[in-house]
Protein backbone atom coordinates (compact mmCIF):
# COMPACT_ATOMS: atom_id res chain seq x y z
CA UNK A 1 0.00 0.00 0.00
CA UNK A 2 1.84 3.47 -0.96
CA UNK A 3 1.49 6.46 0.83
CA UNK A 4 1.00 10.36 0.37
CA UNK A 5 4.77 9.95 0.62
CA UNK A 6 5.48 7.65 -2.02
CA UNK A 7 7.10 9.38 -5.32
CA UNK A 8 5.52 9.36 -8.46
CA UNK A 9 7.25 7.73 -11.88
CA UNK A 10 7.14 10.41 -13.88
CA UNK A 11 7.62 9.41 -17.75
CA UNK A 12 9.63 11.67 -20.09
CA UNK A 13 11.12 14.00 -17.22
CA UNK A 14 13.65 15.51 -19.38
CA UNK A 15 11.43 16.02 -22.06
CA UNK A 16 8.95 19.17 -21.82
CA UNK A 17 5.72 17.34 -20.36
CA UNK A 18 7.83 15.06 -18.24
CA UNK A 19 9.75 17.79 -17.55
CA UNK A 20 6.78 20.33 -16.28
CA UNK A 21 4.99 17.57 -14.46
CA UNK A 22 8.13 16.65 -12.54
CA UNK A 23 9.21 20.50 -11.71
CA UNK A 24 5.61 20.80 -10.57
CA UNK A 25 5.39 17.72 -8.57
CA UNK A 26 8.73 18.76 -6.46
CA UNK A 27 7.81 22.49 -6.27
CA UNK A 28 4.72 20.72 -4.78
CA UNK A 29 6.78 18.55 -1.83
CA UNK A 30 5.81 15.45 -4.13
CA UNK A 31 8.87 12.97 -4.44
CA UNK A 32 9.58 12.41 -7.96
CA UNK A 33 11.11 9.10 -9.43
CA UNK A 34 12.15 10.06 -13.50
CA UNK A 35 12.51 6.84 -15.58
CA UNK A 36 15.76 7.52 -17.57
CA UNK A 37 17.27 5.25 -19.80
CA UNK A 38 21.07 6.56 -18.89
CA UNK A 39 21.10 8.32 -15.57
CA UNK A 40 24.70 9.32 -16.84
CA UNK A 41 23.50 11.64 -19.31
CA UNK A 42 23.21 15.09 -18.92
CA UNK A 43 19.47 15.57 -19.13
CA UNK A 44 19.10 12.83 -16.34
CA UNK A 45 21.56 14.48 -14.28
CA UNK A 46 19.58 17.91 -14.89
CA UNK A 47 16.27 16.47 -13.62
CA UNK A 48 18.38 14.76 -10.44
CA UNK A 49 19.64 18.50 -9.88
CA UNK A 50 16.10 19.41 -9.54
CA UNK A 51 15.43 16.96 -6.83
CA UNK A 52 14.25 13.93 -8.85
CA UNK A 53 15.16 10.38 -8.53
CA UNK A 54 16.37 9.27 -11.65
CA UNK A 55 15.28 5.73 -12.11
CA UNK A 56 16.56 3.48 -15.26
CA UNK A 57 14.19 1.93 -17.14
CA UNK A 58 13.14 1.57 -21.03
CA UNK A 59 9.45 2.16 -22.50
CA UNK A 60 10.27 -1.07 -24.73
CA UNK A 61 11.27 -3.08 -21.53
CA UNK A 62 7.81 -3.83 -19.30
CA UNK A 63 9.51 -5.55 -16.97
CA UNK A 64 12.08 -2.49 -16.34
CA UNK A 65 9.25 -0.31 -15.93
CA UNK A 66 7.40 -2.36 -13.31
CA UNK A 67 10.22 -2.65 -11.62
CA UNK A 68 10.81 1.33 -11.71
CA UNK A 69 6.98 1.69 -10.38
CA UNK A 70 7.21 -0.46 -7.47
CA UNK A 71 6.48 1.81 -4.77
CA UNK A 72 5.25 4.31 -6.60
CA UNK A 73 1.95 6.26 -5.57
CA UNK A 74 1.08 7.39 -9.31
CA UNK A 75 2.60 7.69 -12.72
CA UNK A 76 2.60 10.09 -15.44
CA UNK A 77 2.99 8.99 -18.99
CA UNK A 78 3.26 10.65 -21.99
CA UNK A 79 4.56 8.83 -25.10
CA UNK A 80 6.08 10.10 -28.72
CA UNK A 81 5.57 8.43 -31.96
CA UNK A 82 9.29 7.01 -32.99
CA UNK A 83 9.68 8.43 -36.37
CA UNK A 84 13.23 6.68 -37.21
CA UNK A 85 11.49 3.12 -36.18
CA UNK A 86 7.90 1.85 -35.48
CA UNK A 87 6.34 4.99 -35.78
CA UNK A 88 2.57 5.55 -33.94
CA UNK A 89 2.96 1.29 -33.72
CA UNK A 90 6.06 1.89 -31.12
CA UNK A 91 4.17 5.03 -29.50
CA UNK A 92 1.10 2.46 -28.60
CA UNK A 93 3.51 -0.26 -27.80
CA UNK A 94 5.50 1.75 -24.78
CA UNK A 95 1.80 3.00 -23.50
CA UNK A 96 0.96 -0.83 -23.28
CA UNK A 97 3.85 -1.44 -21.53
CA UNK A 98 4.36 1.36 -19.25
CA UNK A 99 0.15 0.63 -18.37
CA UNK A 100 1.30 -2.74 -17.80
CA UNK A 101 3.72 -2.58 -16.06
CA UNK A 102 2.23 0.17 -13.63
CA UNK A 103 -0.80 -2.10 -13.14
CA UNK A 104 1.74 -4.90 -12.40
CA UNK A 105 3.60 -3.14 -9.66
CA UNK A 106 0.11 -2.21 -7.93
CA UNK A 107 -0.17 1.58 -9.32
CA UNK A 108 -3.09 2.82 -7.98
CA UNK A 109 -3.52 6.23 -9.87
CA UNK A 110 -2.49 6.85 -13.57
CA UNK A 111 -2.28 9.68 -15.21
CA UNK A 112 -1.91 10.33 -18.94
CA UNK A 113 -1.32 13.46 -21.11
CA UNK A 114 -1.90 13.06 -24.92
CA UNK A 115 -3.50 15.41 -27.06
CA UNK A 116 -7.09 18.00 -28.13
CA UNK A 117 -8.98 16.36 -29.89
CA UNK A 118 -8.23 12.71 -29.55
CA UNK A 119 -10.95 10.83 -29.55
CA UNK A 120 -13.34 12.77 -31.30
CA UNK A 121 -11.47 12.41 -34.75
CA UNK A 122 -13.40 10.07 -36.41
CA UNK A 123 -15.91 12.34 -37.81
CA UNK A 124 -13.40 14.52 -39.67
CA UNK A 125 -10.18 12.05 -40.16
CA UNK A 126 -11.14 10.88 -43.84
CA UNK A 127 -10.55 12.48 -47.39
CA UNK A 128 -8.49 15.05 -47.62
CA UNK A 129 -7.18 14.59 -43.70
CA UNK A 130 -7.46 11.02 -43.91
CA UNK A 131 -3.70 10.50 -43.45
CA UNK A 132 -3.84 11.81 -39.93
CA UNK A 133 -5.57 8.70 -39.45
CA UNK A 134 -2.65 6.96 -37.81
CA UNK A 135 -1.81 9.67 -35.14
CA UNK A 136 -5.04 10.38 -33.96
CA UNK A 137 -5.66 6.43 -33.30
CA UNK A 138 -2.75 5.78 -31.46
CA UNK A 139 -3.84 8.53 -29.19
CA UNK A 140 -7.45 7.50 -28.78
CA UNK A 141 -6.34 4.15 -28.57
CA UNK A 142 -4.07 4.76 -25.67
CA UNK A 143 -6.79 6.58 -24.17
CA UNK A 144 -8.74 3.83 -24.62
CA UNK A 145 -6.24 1.46 -23.18
CA UNK A 146 -6.09 3.77 -19.81
CA UNK A 147 -9.81 4.02 -19.07
CA UNK A 148 -9.88 0.07 -19.63
CA UNK A 149 -6.66 -1.08 -17.51
CA UNK A 150 -8.29 -1.06 -14.14
CA UNK A 151 -6.47 1.83 -12.19
CA UNK A 152 -8.34 2.80 -8.96
CA UNK A 153 -7.98 6.55 -10.69
CA UNK A 154 -6.96 7.97 -13.90
CA UNK A 155 -7.06 10.96 -15.69
CA UNK A 156 -6.59 11.92 -19.00
CA UNK A 157 -4.97 15.71 -19.65
CA UNK A 158 -5.26 16.79 -23.21
CA UNK A 159 -3.31 19.87 -24.37
CA UNK A 160 -4.26 22.11 -26.73
CA UNK A 161 -1.59 23.93 -29.46
CA UNK A 162 1.77 24.67 -27.37
CA UNK A 163 2.78 27.74 -26.44
CA UNK A 164 6.25 27.08 -26.71
CA UNK A 165 5.66 26.67 -30.68
CA UNK A 166 5.69 30.61 -31.18
CA UNK A 167 9.56 30.58 -29.78
CA UNK A 168 11.76 32.05 -32.80
CA UNK A 169 14.40 29.60 -31.72
CA UNK A 170 11.92 26.62 -32.17
CA UNK A 171 11.58 27.23 -36.14
CA UNK A 172 8.26 25.75 -36.07
CA UNK A 173 6.38 28.68 -36.73
CA UNK A 174 9.35 31.37 -37.54
CA UNK A 175 11.34 28.60 -39.70
CA UNK A 176 13.12 31.86 -41.67
CA UNK A 177 13.54 33.19 -38.16
CA UNK A 178 11.99 36.30 -36.92
CA UNK A 179 12.97 38.56 -39.73
CA UNK A 180 11.29 35.91 -42.24
CA UNK A 181 8.30 36.43 -40.37
CA UNK A 182 5.70 33.78 -39.34
CA UNK A 183 4.89 31.26 -41.19
CA UNK A 184 2.41 28.77 -41.59
CA UNK A 185 -1.00 27.14 -43.30
CA UNK A 186 -3.16 28.17 -40.34
CA UNK A 187 -5.41 31.46 -41.28
CA UNK A 188 -5.26 34.71 -40.27
CA UNK A 189 -9.25 34.32 -38.54
CA UNK A 190 -8.57 30.68 -37.51
CA UNK A 191 -8.64 29.95 -33.65
CA UNK A 192 -5.83 28.22 -31.62
CA UNK A 193 -6.51 26.53 -28.21
CA UNK A 194 -2.97 27.43 -27.20
CA UNK A 195 -1.33 25.96 -23.69
CA UNK A 196 1.56 26.55 -22.18
CA UNK A 197 3.75 23.47 -20.99
CA UNK A 198 4.24 24.63 -17.55
CA UNK A 199 0.23 24.36 -17.56
CA UNK A 200 -0.04 20.88 -18.75
CA UNK A 201 2.87 19.86 -15.36
CA UNK A 202 0.23 22.47 -13.28
CA UNK A 203 -2.85 20.49 -14.38
CA UNK A 204 -0.83 16.52 -13.96
CA UNK A 205 0.60 17.77 -10.39
CA UNK A 206 -2.83 18.82 -9.26
CA UNK A 207 -4.58 15.42 -10.28
CA UNK A 208 -1.69 13.51 -8.27
CA UNK A 209 -2.30 15.65 -5.22
CA UNK A 210 -6.29 15.22 -5.70
CA UNK A 211 -6.81 11.66 -7.06
CA UNK A 212 -10.30 11.48 -6.07
CA UNK A 213 -11.61 14.93 -7.24
CA UNK A 214 -9.66 14.45 -10.83
CA UNK A 215 -11.06 10.70 -10.89
CA UNK A 216 -11.93 9.99 -14.50
CA UNK A 217 -11.47 13.03 -15.77
CA UNK A 218 -11.11 14.18 -19.40
CA UNK A 219 -9.47 17.54 -19.42
CA UNK A 220 -9.27 19.71 -22.77
CA UNK A 221 -6.58 21.74 -21.74
CA UNK A 222 -6.06 25.37 -23.04
CA UNK A 223 -5.14 28.61 -21.64
CA UNK A 224 -5.99 30.77 -24.14
CA UNK A 225 -7.93 30.75 -27.47
CA UNK A 226 -7.12 32.85 -29.87
CA UNK A 227 -7.19 33.64 -33.81
CA UNK A 228 -4.36 33.82 -35.56
CA UNK A 229 -4.42 37.93 -35.76
CA UNK A 230 -4.37 38.08 -32.07
CA UNK A 231 -1.62 35.88 -32.20
CA UNK A 232 0.79 38.29 -34.13
CA UNK A 233 -0.45 40.75 -32.29
CA UNK A 234 1.02 40.09 -28.81
CA UNK A 235 4.15 38.46 -30.48
CA UNK A 236 4.51 41.78 -32.48
CA UNK A 237 4.51 43.33 -29.02
CA UNK A 238 6.69 41.04 -27.22
CA UNK A 239 9.00 40.69 -29.98
CA UNK A 240 9.40 44.09 -30.81
CA UNK A 241 8.62 43.84 -34.86
CA UNK A 242 5.94 43.96 -36.50
CA UNK A 243 4.22 40.61 -37.52
CA UNK A 244 0.90 40.11 -39.28
CA UNK A 245 -1.04 36.71 -39.30
CA UNK A 246 0.24 34.49 -42.58
CA UNK A 247 -2.09 33.47 -45.25
CA UNK A 248 -0.22 31.34 -47.25
CA UNK A 249 -0.64 28.39 -49.99
CA UNK A 250 0.79 25.14 -49.29
CA UNK A 251 3.72 25.93 -52.07
CA UNK A 252 4.21 29.52 -50.28
CA UNK A 253 4.65 27.93 -47.06
CA UNK A 254 6.79 25.13 -48.31
CA UNK A 255 9.33 27.42 -50.07
CA UNK A 256 9.14 29.77 -46.68
CA UNK A 257 10.67 26.54 -44.87
CA UNK A 258 7.36 25.19 -42.69
CA UNK A 259 8.27 22.04 -41.32
CA UNK A 260 5.86 19.20 -42.00
CA UNK A 261 4.10 19.32 -39.13
CA UNK A 262 3.05 22.62 -40.43
CA UNK A 263 0.44 20.11 -42.62
CA UNK A 264 -1.34 19.21 -39.85
CA UNK A 265 -1.83 22.52 -38.44
CA UNK A 266 -3.77 23.15 -41.35
CA UNK A 267 -6.83 20.89 -39.97
CA UNK A 268 -7.31 23.45 -37.26
CA UNK A 269 -8.64 25.88 -39.97
CA UNK A 270 -11.75 23.54 -40.58
CA UNK A 271 -11.66 21.11 -37.24
CA UNK A 272 -10.78 23.56 -34.33
CA UNK A 273 -8.73 21.95 -31.27
CA UNK A 274 -12.15 21.81 -28.60
CA UNK A 275 -9.76 22.57 -25.37
CA UNK A 276 -11.34 25.57 -23.79
CA UNK A 277 -9.55 27.92 -20.93
CA UNK A 278 -12.97 27.63 -18.87
CA UNK A 279 -12.83 23.70 -19.01
CA UNK A 280 -9.64 23.93 -16.59
CA UNK A 281 -10.99 27.58 -14.73
CA UNK A 282 -14.13 24.96 -13.66
CA UNK A 283 -11.37 22.50 -11.70
CA UNK A 284 -9.82 25.66 -10.17
CA UNK A 285 -6.20 25.62 -12.06
CA UNK A 286 -4.31 28.44 -12.46
CA UNK A 287 -3.71 29.39 -16.36
CA UNK A 288 -1.29 30.97 -18.34
CA UNK A 289 -2.99 33.68 -20.72
CA UNK A 290 -0.43 33.40 -24.18
CA UNK A 291 0.06 37.60 -23.63
CA UNK A 292 1.20 36.68 -20.17
CA UNK A 293 3.23 34.11 -21.44
CA UNK A 294 4.93 36.17 -24.70
CA UNK A 295 6.18 39.04 -22.03
CA UNK A 296 7.32 36.29 -19.89
CA UNK A 297 9.33 34.38 -22.38
CA UNK A 298 9.83 35.85 -25.34
CA UNK A 299 12.44 38.67 -26.37
CA UNK A 300 15.46 39.85 -28.32
CA UNK A 301 17.62 36.26 -27.50
CA UNK A 302 14.89 33.82 -28.53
Amino acid sequence: MTTESAPVLVIGATGRQGGATARALLAAGIPVRALVRDPATAAAKAVAQLGADPVTGDLDDRDSVSRAAVGARAVFSVQMPDMDGRGFDGEVAQAVNLIAGARAAGVSQFVHTSVSGAGQHVSWVKDRWAWLEPYYTAKAGIQDRVREAGFTHWTLIKPGFFMENFRPSAHIMFPRGLRGGLVSLLKPATRLSLIAVDDIGTAAAAAIAAPERFDRVELELAGDFLAMTDIAAILSRALGTELTAPDMTEAEATAAGMPDMGFAQAHINEHPQPARPEFARDLGLPLTGFEAWARNHLGSTT
